[in-house]
């Protein structure tokens, strides 16, 4: 019969795994469904959310290098899909991440203040920055939406699997918002694409 430390080296094996496939899903479906070379973008994107969603999943921490890597790179894509003037579209990019880490930020203090604990961590705070330079406000929203849904679904589930699930029961949002994000990405970037091709 196998150990608690051998059950624990599979579970963890398993569970690394699982999030090396959907890694590698998610920069095939990048790099195919998106224009090129875009989709490169999109596959470095995929990469580093998905690494932060595992962390996240398993030690409740956003590495601040990794945020860091993200908001970098959507600056660099703002540059490259900039039309004209390349500043103001990086200004663009940086001030959306700018505005909307703040309302998140005002989120985690409302709610503290409110229900006297944080309801999200500073690193979702972070997240939220990365989401505001890589995507237009209306996929913004929907990857929130998104993350916010996926979230749920996987409370009621463990709920109805006979996990014990209260209020205070920790939630790393970001394990949702980091793959929603990339998600927002790839619909923002390939769904104009495809309608294009199809009314060609």
């Amino acid at each position: 019969m196998a150990n608690v430390s051998d059950v624990a080296l599979r579970r963890r094996f398993k569970a690394w795994a699982g999030w090396t496939l959907a890694a590698c899903g998610a920069v095939v479906a990048s790099v195919t469904l998106a224009p090129w070379p875009l989709g490169l973008f999109g596959g470095a994107l995929a990469v580093t959310m998905i690494s932060i969603a595992a962390i996240d999943s398993r030690h409740f921490i956003i590495p601040d290098g990794l945020v860091l890597t993200a908001i970098g790179l959507g600056l660099t894509q703002a540059a490259f899909l900039a039309t004209q003037e390349i500043l103001p579209a990086v200004l663009m990019a940086a001030a959306r991440g700018v505005i909307l880490g703040l309302a998140f930020w005002g989120l985690l203090k409302g709610y503290e203040r409110l229900r006297g604990r944080p309801g999200i961590g500073l690193g979702d705070v972070k997240l939220a920055v990365a989401a505001g330079v890589w995507l237009d406000w209306p996929m913004i929203a929907v990857s929130i939406e998104i993350a916010a849904l996926a979230a749920l679904a996987v409370v009621a589930v463990c709920y109805l699997r006979g996990k014990r699930i209260s209020r205070t029961t920790p939630i790393p949002f970001g394990t949702f918002l980091a793959p929603a994000m990339w998600l927002g990405w790839l619909l923002q970037a390939a769904v104009p694409e495809m309608m294009f091709g199809i009314a060609g």
